[in-house]
């Protein structure tokens, strides 16, 4: 595997990471989350497992695919029960995410990898809308 490939492979396990550690945080806010918001957060919450699973299933295919080993470790998990903290977490997660895939899209094209560039480019809207009603929650006034 050439060095520009073997970058991107790594790259894309960290990808996979962090893909598990949503999975975990978000099927733990699922569960600890309580109170008025209960209701509303916990599908929501259930709703982004499934949606980050299909893309991890996703990357690990693209690592092997691509001549790699995917990873079967996920990054590190945040843990909180405080309402807020889960949706001020579960932002910057998605956003970090959308900076990754990034760059992930760009080393992709400039292997001339364009199923994995598009699909990349597509996870980023993803994760953009994800990060879009994870901020119009944050509006809620009782979050301040």
């Amino acid at each position: 595997m050439d060095q520009k490939t073997q970058e991107l492979v790594e790259g894309l396990n960290t990808d996979l990471a962090n893909e598990y550690a949503a999975m975990i945080m978000y099927s733990n806010n699922a569960a600890v989350v309580s109170g008025l918001y209960r209701q509303v957060l916990k599908p929501f919450f259930e709703g982004e497992v499934a949606d980050e699973q299909g893309h991890a299933i996703y990357l690990a295919e693209k690592i092997s695919i691509l001549g790699g080993t995917p990873t079967t470790v996920p990054a590190k998990v945040q843990q909180t029960s405080d309402v807020k903290e889960m949706l001020e977490n579960a932002k910057q997660s998605e956003k970090d995410t959308i900076e990754r895939y990034k760059v992930r899209a760009k080393q992709a094209e400039e292997l001339g990898l364009i199923e994995l560039q598009l699909k990349l480019e597509d996870l980023i809207s993803d994760e953009t809308g994800h990060m879009e009603e994870i901020e119009r929650l944050l509006t809620d006034p009782r979050m301040h």
